[in-house]
């Protein structure tokens, strides 16, 4: 694929992981409840999660993309037009208190691990954000389906990276999102990012 889309992607895939979601509250509840024992099957745990909803996401979505410049452009638009939608929502949102309160103690590691899988995995948001979010950055002339497996190990480890981050900084993370200027910061840089995907994507010269 073009190194330009793929740095496109990295980036855009970075801001947007930075912003906490479920799954990063999970993570950041347990390592304080857990301490460090507790990294190691939290990031497995997003890794596989993310992975699972990625390969959900990807499922006849390459060879629907793949089948036609018409079903390319609709996934395109349908895709931007969510992108936009999710943007100007994140960029109305208030500042809210975000409590990050530590959940019951699981037994085990392999609780912990299971705990944090099914919330990364079983998110539907998530899958219908990577159906929206990855064909912004495939180029219809080379292989579609490569394009698509390219940026789904790509943003699983960014995914990895970023849940280890929070992980180890459980504390300070906490500390940061409750912060008022925080929320703003996150929420700005989440919007802006969105909607100019969604603009740009609804703007893109389409294939012929």
């Amino acid at each position: 694929m073009h190194i330009e889309l793929w740095l496109a992607f990295v980036a855009a895939s970075a801001v947007m992981l930075i912003i906490p979601g479920p799954t990063i509250l999970t993570v950041i509840s347990y390592s304080m409840s857990h301490g460090r024992r507790a990294n190691v099957p939290l990031v497995a745990a997003v890794a596989l999660g993310d992975s699972t909803a990625l390969v959900v996401s990807l499922l006849g979505l390459g060879a629907l993309l793949a089948t036609s410049a018409f079903w390319f452009t609709v996934v395109k638009w349908v895709g931007g037009l969510y992108l936009l939608y999710l943007g100007i929502k994140l960029l109305r949102a208030g500042i809210s208190s975000t409590e990050v309160a530590a959940p019951a103690a699981p037994a085990s590691r392999l609780r912990l691990f299971a705990n944090t899988y099914l919330v990364t995995a079983l998110n539907p948001k998530g899958i219908v954000f990577f159906v929206a979010f990855l064909p912004q950055f495939i180029s219809p002339a080379a292989d579609v389906t490569r394009q698509l497996w390219v940026l789904a190990v790509t943003f699983v480890v960014l995914a990895a990276t970023n849940a280890t981050l929070y992980a180890v900084f459980a504390g300070s993370a906490r500390r940061l999102l409750s912060s008022p200027r925080a929320q703003r910061r996150f929420n700005f840089a989440g919007g802006s990012l969105l909607s100019a995907a969604g603009v740009w994507a609804l703007m893109a010269r389409r294939p012929g």
